[in-house]
Formats: structure tokens, sequence, C-alpha cells
């Protein structure tokens, strides 16, 4: 048997791989060890939150199905950081735990090129370091041109709770036993990782007086450019907010030392930016309390799983049951809650991502590319993100293309992927807006504007969606020109109805483009002087481009310099042992990582300023063509 593509993974890595490939023409093979777990949520059934939330609005700019299948799926959703500016807003829904995973699994099995297969794949194909397809768990040998892996944390997952350890994925599947030491011996540096869940409690035994409402906005909105909200904005589900209390910290205190974490139990590195509940009193012993968010996990109530589940965002933990009974039961409004599941640790096995190139396949095999948490990455968004670069990027290789490259001024994939495979990870990754040093030019609103040119180019943005996109392109540039050539002036009526809106008369005459540029100046004035008729997304872009646009220019003006490093290449056969002067850690990580470009070896954690400028003037010197 024989396919085109096979992506090894059915989580949101795996599912965005393989509709990719597959609405590519290609023909494909998504393997995961069980099917009804095809873009599962084991952990928070939410998506998107801070930069998170953009990398989906950027999933859906260039085609892929995570906003798409968020939307159909979305029990509240809000706009966040909307006191603040444009560079930290971003979407973040509720999502279903039932409806998400259903709708997806409707999509890939109407893909007519996507084949899914139940099993486990222990081996690769290799021949002359290439890879040529996958040995499942039977001895079956399915060959193919590509392969991607986007094994989540079932590469030797292990589940730990209190001084027990057993081995299974997050709902006690098999894990993949052999794949692991199998990549090791094909030359991979395995890392090994850990991450969490808190204990999810009955929505029916909690008293919600105790509690603060959490609402989704009262305005519709939707992850994807091309969708219509799926749910009624004035029936939202809500979500709580509490906070932990002295008596919590108490249990938790007492109980340090029966945690897998604090007893020794652990052997992964745990994320750094969603920490478990002990880990935050140790590091943050200081806070009096934390936050923690009650959140539904379904709005389907016959559902004997999640139907009746709310899950305590912000309290995951490895301690015993009966210690985690205690501390759920020490918090406000849950002193009487039925823990339909117990929290538990999780560590798996995780690939170097410094042995990656930026398209996502590797350096030490040949046809082969990992997307997820298989890279040292946390998140369903971060893993969705790679899934669809590595998918677009294996049909490429398959049809002899160059590879589609983001870079970082252009999306937060391009700034995580940059950051994989440039400074590598020591514990699980997770996309901050302060990781990105242009995110004034990465924003929630624009994300099509960045990247929907690339989806048509690589064939996932169909025609007619395209069109839709121009035409908006096209107003967005009309509008703005033609608010550049209206001009007032300081007549009287004038000057009477800018006092009426608060804001300050004028000394000369101005265009309408650069009296939007106040911040108190909105379109329901600039409408006051001219009529308008565009759609509100257009006006959105006209007024962040206006009052933004010294610092977009400035923003713009940085890339320039950055691009200019971009455009100098750094040759696959340059030796760094010839170039004489260089710092051996420089030279060390520079024969490590093998940068592309001069941009990508100013990244590189250890290679300095002085570093740099030797490089470039060995290469002046001895590659004078290039």
């Amino acid at each position: 048997m024989e396919y085109e593509i096979i992506v090894v993974g059915g989580g949101h890595a795996g599912c965005e791989a393989s509709l990719a490939a597959a609405r590519k023409n290609h023909k494909t093979l998504l393997v995961t060890g069980n099917i009804n777990n095809i873009a599962d949520m084991p952990c928070n059934p939410a998506i998107g939150g801070p930069a998170k939330g953009i990398v989906v609005r950027e999933i859906d700019a260039l085609g892929g199905e995570m906003g798409r299948n968020t939307d159909k799926a979305t029990l509240q959703i809000k706009m966040l950081n909307t006191k603040k500016g444009p560079a930290v807003q971003a979407l973040r829904a509720q999502g279903d735990k039932n409806i998400y995973p259903q709708e997806m699994l409707k999509t890939m099995q109407s893909e007519e090129n996507l084949t899914i297969k139940e099993s486990i794949v222990e081996d690769l194909i290799v021949e002359d370091n290439k890879v040529k397809g996958i040995i499942l768990e039977d001895g079956e040998k399915i060959y193919s041109k590509a392969v991607i892996l986007t094994t989540g944390t079932y590469l030797r997952g292990a589940i730990l709770v209190g001084s027990d350890k057993h081995s299974g994925g997050p709902h006690g599947e098999r894990e993949s036993k052999f794949l692991s030491n199998k990549l090791k011996d094909y030359g991979f540096t395995i890392k090994r990782l850990k991450t969490g869940t808190p204990p999810r409690v009955d929505k029916n035994t909690i008293d919600y007086s105790k509690t603060q409402l959490e609402c989704g906005d009262e305005v519709e909105r939707t992850f994807s450019f091309d969708n219509k909200a799926y749910y009624d904005v004035n029936n939202q589900i809500p979500c709580h907010l509490i906070y932990t209390t002295p008596e919590t910290h108490k249990i938790i205190r007492e109980h340090l030392k029966e945690s897998s974490m604090y007893g020794g139990y652990v052997e992964g590195v745990g994320p750094r930016y969603c920490p478990s509940i002990e880990d935050k009193l140790v590091k943050f012993a200081d806070k009096e309390r934390h936050q923690l968010f009650l959140e539904p996990e379904s709005n389907v109530a016959e559902d004997p799983e999640y139907g009746n589940t709310i899950y305590i965002q912000g309290f995951s933990t490895s301690m015993p049951h009966y210690v985690q009974d205690e501390m759920v039961h020490s918090l406000p409004g849950l002193e009487h809650a039925k823990i339909i599941k117990y929290a538990y640790a999780i560590e798996y096995d995780a690939i170097d991502s410094k042995q990656l190139n930026p398209s996502l396949e590797t350096k030490v095999l040949e046809n082969l590319f990992t997307a997820g948490q298989i890279n040292g990455t946390s998140g369903y968004e971060e893993a969705a993100g790679q899934g669809l670069i590595a998918g677009i990027n294996a049909a490429l290789k398959v049809e002899k293309k160059e590879p589609l490259i983001l870079k970082r001024n252009e999306s937060y994939i391009g700034v995580l992927i940059d950051d994989l495979v440039t400074k590598g990870v020591k514990d699980p990754y997770r996309l901050l807006t302060s990781r990105a040093e242009y995110r004034l030019l990465l924003r929630n609103d624009n994300a099509d504007l960045r990247l929907r040119d690339y989806g048509y180019q690589v064939g996932l943005i169909k025609e007619d969606k395209y069109k839709k996109f121009l035409e908006k392109k096209e107003n967005i540039k009309k509008l703005r020109n033609i608010l550049e050539d209206t001009r007032i002036t300081p007549k009287k009526e004038v000057q009477e109805y800018l006092e009426s809106v608060n804001t300050s008369p004028l000394s000369d005459g101005i265009s309408l483009f650069d009296l939007l540029k106040r911040p108190e100046i909105t379109f329901d004035i600039i409408k006051h002087f001219i009529d308008i008729d565009y759609e509100n997304e257009v006006l959105e872009q006209v007024n962040i481009n206006a009052k933004y646009e010294g610092y977009i220019k400035k923003a713009n003006r940085e890339v320039e310099k950055m691009l200019n490093l971009e455009s100098k290449k750094i040759p696959d056969d340059i030796d760094y042992e010839k170039i004489p002067n260089l710092a051996s850690e420089a030279r060390q990580k520079l024969i490590e990582i093998k940068p592309r470009t001069i941009s990508q070896a100013t990244r590189i954690s250890g290679v300095n300023p002085a570093d740099i400028s030797i490089l470039m003037v060995y290469l002046k010197r001895n590659y004078k063509n290039d």
C-alpha cells in the first residue's frame, strides 16, 4: 500500500497537516491510535488567548481548519485586552468538548484524498537517510513520499498522580512504546517533557453565589474570516471566577511531597508559563491567592462524559486523589463539589527542535516532518499552526517546490517556528506576545491581509474566498484615499461640531485621515462630514492604520533592516571551523543550528554581535558572488 503523504497522530497538528496535504490533492493517510480521539481536547476545551488567538486567525487566513471548527463549537467568546492597543488584542473562545472533535472528524471524513486508519506506528522505513514510509505494530509497511509525525503526548506517555506512575495517554489509551527509541537510533536527541491538567467537577454541585460571573462579549465574533457566528450572542454559556484560599494553600503545602513533581517522581520538564498549582505556591510564595476560572466543557446535557463537567482552569495538579478532594473543597463555592475526573500530570518524549529546518522537515532524516508537542511546544494552537505548515511543506516537497517559510514580521506562526529551530526549548514552549518583535504588525484584525495571499498561492484558499478578500483589500485602499483627499477647514460649523464631540478645534485645514488620527475620533464622527458605506472590518483597518501610522512606519523600518539581513544567505557548504576569531560558543552553535541567513544567526543564543560581524566579513571575502 502506498500514499504520497502519511501523518502519524490525530491531534490538532495531525488534523491540520492531513487536511492541508489532502486539500493540495495528495493521497494522504492519517494513522491514529483511536479514531474517536481525533481533535481531542484533553486539557481545557478553549481555543485562543493572548498570541494564541492570533495564531488561530492566521491558520484560517492560510486555509486551515481550526478557526472554522472553533466557530461551530463556541459556547462563549470574547476579545481579550480591549482596553489596550490592537497589538495585544486576541480572541478566546470556550468550546464544546463534544462538538469540536465531532465536527473536525466530519470534515476529515468528507475529504476525498484523506484516509484514516487506526493503528500504532512503531518504526519508520528509512533508506539512505530518507524516510520512505512507516511500519505499524503488526509489521505492516506503508510507503509514502513524506511522513509527518504529530505524536502529541503519546511518545512513551506516562500518567502521574502522586506516587503512582503508569504508561498511557490522556484517556488511558495505549502510548507509543517503541517509536521514540527508534528516533533516537536514527540520530534524534530525545527530551522528556511534562504537562498536566486540573480536576473536573459536577456543575450541579457548585454554589455559584460565591463566584464572579464571566460572560462573553455582547457582539458577535468569529475566528474565521469566512464564517458567520453559529452561536446565539445573547445565550452564551457563562464562566465563573474564584480565587484560592489560605486553606487551599495550607493543604497544598502540607502535602507538597506527595505530589508527583515534589515527591521526585517526575522526569520531564514542566511548562514554565502554565505551572501546576503546587508549583505556583512554591515559585510565587508571596502571592496570597491565585485566580481560577470555572469553565464549562460542553452544553450537551445528555452527554455522560462532559455534559455536566466544569474545568477548574489554573488548578492543574499531580496530587493524590484524596488530597485533590481536600483542595477542591477548600475553594469558594466548591465546598460540596463532586469531582468527576481527577487531575493528573503526563510525561512524554519530544525531539530537539534545533534538529529541524524552518520548513519543519528534519535535518536528521529527509522527507520526515514533525509538528506539535513532539517539537517541544504546548497548546492546541501552537500544534495546529505547525501542523498546517508541515502539511503544506510536505506537499510542496512532494511537488518538488520551495517550502513556505513565514518570516517573523509576517506571522506568529513564523515567530513560533523560528524560535523552535533557532533557539530550541528547555520546557514546553508557549507563544506569548512578548516573543514577537513586530507585534504591532501581527494583529488579530489583519491576519488575512498578512497571509491570505500565501494560502491562495499554495492552493488552500479557493477562488471565491480569495476574490472576496481582494475586494476587502481594495475597499481599504479606496476608503483611505477618500479620507486623504477630503479636507475640512476651520469654518464656524466645523469648529462647533468638533467642540460638541470633545475634540480640539482646527488651527488649519486638515484631511479626514489626519483627523482620524486623533484618539477620540471615531468613524461615527467622520461620517458627519462624508457619507461612508463600508463593512466594519474595512473601517477597522483604516482606523488602526490612521491612529498607529507612526508606530507602524517605525516597525516597518525595523522590518526592512531585518529583511536586509534575511537576504544575506549563508552557504550550505560553509565551514565554521575555518572562520578565525569566532568565539568558541558561537562556532559550536552555528555548527549545530546551521542558520540559513545572517538574520537567523543573530537570533541564536550565544552568538554575539561581534561574531556576526566576523561572519559577515568572512562571507564577503570568501563568497563574493553570494
